[in-house]
């Protein structure tokens, strides 16, 4: 059917003065049913815990189900992958890290690009790093480490998770900035380091704070110093790696990612309702709990600190030579 001219551009002209009015209407509906939160981690851990929380928040205030949904795996690239390939309509969102940040230079065959096909929607939590002897050894700041690393190569042994993870690179940062060629010696998983840490398997490691506080707070274990900025409330009288080193500042760091494309007003009532819980007393306090100081911002600001960490570890990587396993 032909509309005449007059009548085609009439309506025409009522559907274009319509699309604001139904992209609003489009981002107050949302979400209209449950929303995916993927985790790239197994159930139970500090990542995962953070991500529930958030996840309880928000199904409270939007009045619809988020919910964690565990895809562990390939470093954190499963679970990018997942999201990176999902509707970009906000139902489908990625717990993102450090890692993510790590791996666009680590993996050099990732079928997409980190930075380019996410949309930044909340920083979340950053996550301590705590350089840690067993008892028995014999250096107690971190100017006694390097110069017993440097005197004794072959005992100068410096544990740490997996290549890609935060404490890694902290430790390869702490290598290159120290000047002393320490023998990495990557564990898969934090819990294995800190038990062969207390049987003096191993006497040195870089790890999250949250496995070894509480083996630290008991005298099992000694902190030489934190890889933060400043010292940390947990450690008021542990120094920072910054103080021997400076400029050294390493963490690792959590907040929720969209795939591209996802509509600027689902990301906003996102972001709003994210910064409302990390104002929160009560929800401060877990994140406390959990050793996780809130690190909150606007989509733009977690986009850029996304691009900078990214470039920041990718230069690392590549004067390291660093490849995966």
């Amino acid at each position: 059917m032909n509309l005449p001219r007059r009548k085609f551009l009439r309506l025409a002209a009522g559907a274009v003065a319509l699309l604001p009015f139904s992209r609003n209407a489009s981002a107050q509906a949302y979400p209209t049913r449950p929303v995916r939160l993927i985790v790239p981690f197994p159930a139970g851990g500090q990542i995962d815990i953070i991500a529930r929380l958030i996840g309880q928040w928000l199904s409270e205030r939007f009045g619809q189900q988020f919910f964690v949904d565990n895809r562990p795996g390939a470093g954190g690239n499963i679970a990018a992958e997942a999201v990176v390939h999902s509707p970009a309509d906000g139902h489908t969102l990625l717990m993102a890290g450090g890692w993510n940040a790590v791996n666009a230079t680590l993996f050099d065959k990732l079928d997409f690009d980190f930075v380019r096909d996410t949309a930044a929607v909340a920083s979340i939590n950053r996550i301590p790093i705590v350089l840690e002897v067993n008892p028995s050894f014999p250096a107690r700041t971190v100017p006694e480490l390097i110069a017993y690393a440097r005197s004794n190569p072959a005992k100068a042994n410096l544990a740490t998770p997996p290549k890609g993870t935060a404490p890694y690179m902290s430790a390869v940062l702490f290598t290159m900035m120290s000047g002393v060629d320490f023998v990495q010696v990557p564990y898969r998983s934090e819990a294995q380091m800190v038990t062969d840490l207390l049987g003096g398997q191993v006497q040195v490691a870089l790890g999250g704070i949250s496995a070894g506080i509480e083996q630290i707070r008991a005298g099992k274990l000694r902190a030489l110093a934190v890889s933060t900025a400043a010292r940390l409330e947990a450690l008021p009288d542990v120094a920072t790696i910054g103080e021997t080193l400076p400029g050294f500042e390493t963490s690792g760091w959590c907040g929720v990612v969209a795939p591209k494309n996802t509509p600027n007003e689902v990301i906003e009532r996102l972001n709003k309702e994210i910064n409302t819980a990390l104002a929160d007393p009560q929800f401060r306090s877990r994140l406390a709990d959990l050793l996780a100081p809130v690190l909150a911002g606007s989509p733009v600001e977690f986009s850029k600190f996304i691009a900078d960490e990214t470039e920041r570890w990718g230069r690392v990587i590549r004067t390291a030579n660093i490849k995966p396993d």
